[in-house]
């Protein structure tokens, strides 16, 4: 199963491409940004992070979001580096996001020295952004894709009432009802990594209010939108996924009591319609989301 940060983190990069480049580089793209797809034979779907941007000189980003250390880390950034360059044949770009400070690794230093037996030694770079260390104002007033990192950048549980608030106007104010739900969403998943859950759902549970059900509407509306592309079978497909998530979700709700972020998040990465209506039959042999999706 995708891990829920995989999918929020995809799901932020796609909401605004443009946005996250523009965080990076300081100024908007010059050309047209999209995100493209990383499908190299020897690159697994961990690398599906990656931007185009076009422009009198096109270049690709690379992105990760690491939660937890890792053996062989800038070797593999390397990689994925290099394959890149070698499916666009252009330069890329990689930025590594450490989302909490169990990602934080001595070798994760923005460079990789490689002194070889023979020949001389060379050095590959990377940028490196620790989040928890990082103002939250860097990301409460860029793109609305990059709020949900506010809560786990530089700050503490005194603050992060007022921080929640402001990504609650943020979205009322700038987001249409299934963006703002998912930027909600991933606000919450994105939490997980540092707060209890109590705390979170206590933050999140009142400010986004904006009418009863409208979260578990905008997922169905989403997939009900994309499945009304006429003869479009993937549009379809995501219709019925849309709506599985969402019996699910509202079905689950009065059973087990409201969904915590995480479990909207792990539903929200199930592709598979099968397994959903095979969730959906669990229901009523279960007594907690947990148990639930303990099999998922």
């Amino acid at each position: 199963m995708q891990k829920p940060y995989d999918a929020t983190s995809k799901e932020l990069l796609e909401s605004d491409p443009a946005g996250w480049v523009a965080y990076l580089t300081g100024s908007a793209p010059p050309g047209p940004v999209r995100v493209v797809d990383a499908d190299v034979s020897t690159v697994t779907a961990e690398a599906d992070k990656v931007i185009r941007v076009d422009g009198p000189d096109p270049w690709v980003l690379h992105l990760e979001f690491q939660t937890h250390a890792e053996d062989w880390f800038p070797p593999r950034l390397l990689r994925y580096n290099a394959l890149l360059h070698y499916r666009h044949k252009l330069s890329v770009s990689t930025v590594v996001f450490l989302l909490r400070p169990a990602a934080n690794m001595t070798s994760a230093t923005g460079s990789w020295v490689v002194r070889p037996p023979v020949g001389p030694e060379w050095e590959y770079k990377y940028r490196v952004i620790r989040v928890w260390e990082r103002p939250p104002a860097d990301f409460l007033t860029g793109a609305l894709a990059l709020l949900p990192l506010a809560p786990i950048a530089a700050t503490d549980e005194a603050s992060l009432p007022e921080i929640v608030d402001r990504i609650g106007h943020r979205l009322r104010a700038e987001a249409d009802h299934p963006l703002g739900a998912k930027l909600w969403t991933s606000t919450g998943v994105l939490m997980g990594l540092r707060y209890e859950n109590d705390l979170i759902e206590s933050l999140l549970g009142g400010t986004l209010q904006m009418e009863e059900s409208t979260f578990y509407r905008a997922i169905l509306a989403r997939g009900e939108a994309t499945g009304e592309a006429k003869g479009e079978a993937r549009g379809e497909a995501k219709g019925r996924l849309a709506e599985a998530r969402a019996i699910i979700l509202r079905l689950g709700q009065q059973r087990l009591g409201s969904a915590p972020t995480i479990v909207v998040a792990t539903l929200t990465a199930i592709t598979d319609l099968t397994r959903l209506e095979e969730l959906s039959d669990r229901l009523l042999l279960v007594s907690s989301w947990d148990e639930l999706l303990g099999h998922a």
